[in-house]
C-alpha cells in the first residue's frame, strides 16, 4: 500500500535565515502566516507528524487542534545538525570558511561541516523515519511538517537526482509538496 505524504516546510523564524539546524527558533508572525496559507484548501489528512523543533511543532499542534487530527512528534525528522556552522549565514561562512562551504555545496555527502552531522547519517535517519511512517500508516494521507534539509533529501530521492544535486532542490518557507511512499521506501513525487 501507498502512504500519501504531504511535506510542509516551516515558515520564517525569529532569528532569520542561515543554517538553523538544531537551533530551536520560534516562528515570526510572517512564518505563521506562510504556514497557514500553505494548508488552505489542502488535505484532508488522517494525521500530522512533525519535527519536535518549535518552528514545526507549534504549528502542527495548532493545525491538529483546529482539524481534530492526531499529532505526533518524530525526532528523526529534525534538520541536519550543522555543528560549528549552526546559526551562520552563507555570507558569514564565506568570510570564515569559504573553502568548506564550497565543498559542502558541491557535494554535501562528501563534506561534513565542522562538528556537524554527516549527510549520510542524516539521510539514514530521515529515510528510516519515513520507512517507519510507511509501515504504520500505509493507506493514509499524512501531513509531515519539517525542515528544508529533510524535504530536499526526500524530494531529491523522489526525483531521482544524483547526491551532488541535493542542495539544488528549492524548498521555500511554507513550501508544500506531495509524495507517495511505496513498498521498500520508494518515493515518487505527486505533481
Amino acid at each position: 500500500m501507498i502512504l500519501h505524504l504531504d511535506l510542509l516546510r516551516h515558515g520564517e523564524t525569529e532569528l532569520g535565515g542561515g543554517l538553523r539546524g538544531s537551533l530551536d527558533d520560534a516562528l515570526t508572525a510572517n512564518g505563521w502566516a506562510q504556514m497557514r496559507a500553505a494548508v488552505v484548501e489542502q488535505g484532508p489528512w488522517d494525521r500530522v507528524i512533525s519535527s519536535p523543533l518549535q518552528r514545526c511543532a507549534r504549528f502542527a499542534e495548532e493545525l491538529g487542534a483546529r482539524l481534530n487530527l492526531p499529532v505526533s512528534l518524530e525526532k528523526d525528522l529534525q534538520e541536519l545538525h550543522f555543528g560549528a556552522w549552526e546559526g551562520q549565514s552563507a555570507a558569514a561562512l564565506m568570510q570564515t570558511d569559504a573553502e568548506g562551504l564550497g565543498l559542502f555545496w558541491a557535494d554535501p555527502y562528501n563534506f561534513t561541516p565542522p562538528e556537524g552531522e554527516p549527510v549520510s547519517d542524516f539521510s539514514d535517519r530521515v529515510l528510516g523515519a519515513v520507512s517507519r511512517l510507511h509501515q504504520a500508516y500505509a493507506g493514509e494521507r499524512v501531513l509531515l511538517i519539517s525542515h528544508g534539509g529533510v524535504m530536499r533529501l526526500l524530494l531529491a530521492r523522489a526525483r531521482g537526482l544524483p547526491r551532488e544535486r541535493l542542495l539544488n532542490v528549492e524548498v521555500g518557507h511554507g513550501g508544500l509538496f506531495s509524495l507517495r511512499v511505496g513498498a521498500g521506501g520508494v518515493l515518487k513525487e505527486d505533481i
